[in-house]
């Protein structure tokens, strides 16, 4: 072996190798979240993967990934908000009161709902950005205030039941106008139903693959045109196999039960337009900046106050959607809707990459973590395992993740 050759393997390794550690938590929690799913799929004896329960899954977790997105944007800007799930019962609350006690139309309903969200996100972003009192004080003081306004508008009751129409926000799925495909008729003898597809959400989970695809080899075309490129090929590769072959089982299974969910498209479009606007946008490179060091983007001519207010601003309009969707999902509102919500939403962010100290984090990460959450929650349930030990393992692998952001934060 020449030395010429010799000297370019060893480089090879050595960029293999950096490549690694510096990717390590990305790589990290897909494969945390996979080994995850298939330990529950074999634990429950394959009930997790059941369209039913993977629709019920979906349900159960889409108003914490919604809020992971603002969520991302609060902590990587370095700040925190605790006040996520009282805004949450709030919204919810006020919802009932318009709709079901008041009777009025559950669209102008819902978009005064969303104000409202947004206008309380921007009063506690006031207080944070320019009076300069620390988030962590504000948002406790709102989760305290918009619990106890929750209880106070609904009078300590259930109110409910919501329009249907309303309901559907939850609850409904994605029309098909085309003819099914059937694939068996089935055995009711041996207890086999028969496998009938829903053909537009099996289209529209192949034309969403292929797009996925499609992007991610058009950035690395871009990077290697630069000269940026620093994914292996094999990496490469193999992870955009595992998307393909997860998106396009994903989207099988749901449309052998009734299709997409309203929900998931909703939810769907919200993680392509943040992962846009963090990724390729002024304004989520100025977040990245603000929590990495304020007074250096500060210094550098960015308006952090203002960008301070507007991440709060989108929490909070976030939260509100949020409150929509739980709301129409458990059909009523309850003086302890969202008890809890915001420790799971930020266990979330967490949990997928993102530093307590503020300035790193991704959407994706966000939506990861939200998985993975969502997924313990459901397994664990499916399994009878109790709440207590529930809380005590989410509580661990919320530290875990922490832990794990430290230790290689002091290795860089």
């Amino acid at each position: 072996m020449s030395q010429a050759t010799a000297t370019d393997e060893m480089g090879a390794t050595t960029s293999l190798s950096r490549f690694i550690k510096s990717n390590i938590r990305e790589y990290g929690m897909l494969l945390s979240l996979i080994m995850i799913m298939v330990f529950f799929q074999f634990m429950t004896g394959g009930t997790l993967f059941k369209p039913l329960n993977l629709t019920n899954l979906i349900l159960q977790n889409s108003y914490i990934v919604i809020m992971a997105l603002g969520m991302l944007l609060v902590i990587v800007a370095g700040h925190i908000d605790l006040s996520v799930g009282s805004v949450v019962g709030f919204v919810g609350a006020v919802a009932a009161v318009l709709m079901v006690q008041m009777h009025i139309h559950f669209v102008p309903a819902a978009i005064f709902c969303l104000a409202l969200g947004a206008a309380i996100g921007a009063g506690q972003g006031y207080f944070i950005a320019y009076l300069k009192i620390p988030s962590f004080i504000v948002t406790l003081a709102g989760m305290l205030v918009f619990k106890g306004l929750a209880l106070y508008i609904l009078a300590g009751q259930s109110v409910g039941p919501f329009p249907k129409e309303f309901q559907l926000l939850s609850s409904g799925f994605l029309a098909n106008p085309l003819p099914n495909i059937t694939l068996s008729a089935g055995d009711p003898a041996a207890g086999m139903p028969p496998v009938t597809l829903q053909t537009l959400s099996l289209l529209i989970g192949i034309i969403v693959t292929a797009l996925v695809i499609y992007f991610n080899f058009r950035d690395r075309q871009n990077q290697q045109k630069h000269g940026t490129a620093e994914e292996p090929a094999i990496f490469f590769v193999g992870r955009n196999i595992l998307i393909a072959a997860g998106f396009l089982l994903f989207s099988y299974l749901l449309a052998s039960y009734k299709g997409l969910p309203n929900v998931l498209i909703v939810m769907f479009g919200l993680i392509v337009l943040y992962a846009f606007v963090t990724s390729s946008t002024t304004i989520g490179r100025r977040i990245y900046a603000l929590g990495g060091n304020e007074k250096a983007a500060r210094l550098s001519g960015i308006r952090t106050e203002r960008l301070t207010f507007l991440t709060f601003t989108n929490m909070g309009l976030l939260a509100g959607l949020a409150g929509l969707i739980f709301a129409a999902r458990l059909n009523t509102a309850t003086p302890k809707a969202g008890l809890g919500f915001e420790l799971d939403v930020i266990a979330a962010v967490f949990i997928g990459g993102a530093s307590a100290s503020g300035g790193v984090g991704k959407v994706i990460g966000a939506v990861i973590g939200a998985f993975i959450m969502g997924v313990m929650n459901n397994g664990m349930s499916i399994l009878g395992i109790g709440i207590d030990l529930q809380q005590v393992i989410k509580g661990l692998v919320l530290l875990a993740a922490v832990c794990i952001d430290v230790y290689y934060k002091k290795k860089s």
